[in-house]
């Protein structure tokens, strides 16, 4: 019975190990997380609503982070984006000039990655949900040097609006 409990475990821990060192990822947020790391760069966009921007994306903490920092066309709206994994789930953290930080979690990744949607968690530096934030985000990776995104502002009970930033790598 030792026995067969000992070789049970030795089988057990083999395979984890096993699993742990194939390189593929173990968890959709994983997975997702990897677009965001490729994204590694300076991108230009310009938004629905006419402002320009340009993004620089980092990867950090080791490879388990992705800083994304913006600075809008005037230099003076300047916001930082973090994308990490929280167990299996991918979330976002959004500096907003708006002065609040919301928390977003990945709620579906459709077309094998292609597009990832975030929706709100919780904030910090908001009063309550009903103060105006982010709300949403929809990320769609057109190509390696191409992605668009969609941001929703929540205020008062309902969406109040929303744009579209379609960004370009910059070589």
């Amino acid at each position: 019975m030792i026995r067969s409990l000992a070789t049970l475990a030795t089988s057990a821990t083999l395979l984890l190990a096993s699993s742990m060192t194939t390189g593929a990822p173990a968890v959709p947020g994983a997975r997702a997380l990897e677009r965001f790391l490729a994204l590694d760069g300076t991108w230009r966009g310009t938004s629905t609503k006419g402002w320009t921007e340009e993004v620089t994306f980092q990867t950090i903490a080791g490879g388990t982070a992705v800083l994304e920092t913006s600075v809008q066309e005037s230099g003076q709206n300047r916001m930082a984006t973090v994308f990490h994994l929280d167990g299996e789930r991918l979330l976002l953290t959004h500096y907003c000039m708006a002065r609040n930080h919301p928390r977003l979690v990945a709620t579906a990744v459709e077309e094998g990655g292609r597009s990832i949607t975030f929706t709100y968690v919780d904030a910090t530096n908001l009063a309550s949900r009903d103060k105006g934030h982010m709300d949403k985000a929809v990320y769609r990776f057109d190509g390696p040097d191409s992605y668009t995104t969609r941001w929703t502002w929540y205020q008062d009970g309902a969406e109040k609006w929303m744009e579209e930033i379609r960004m370009t790598r910059v070589k």
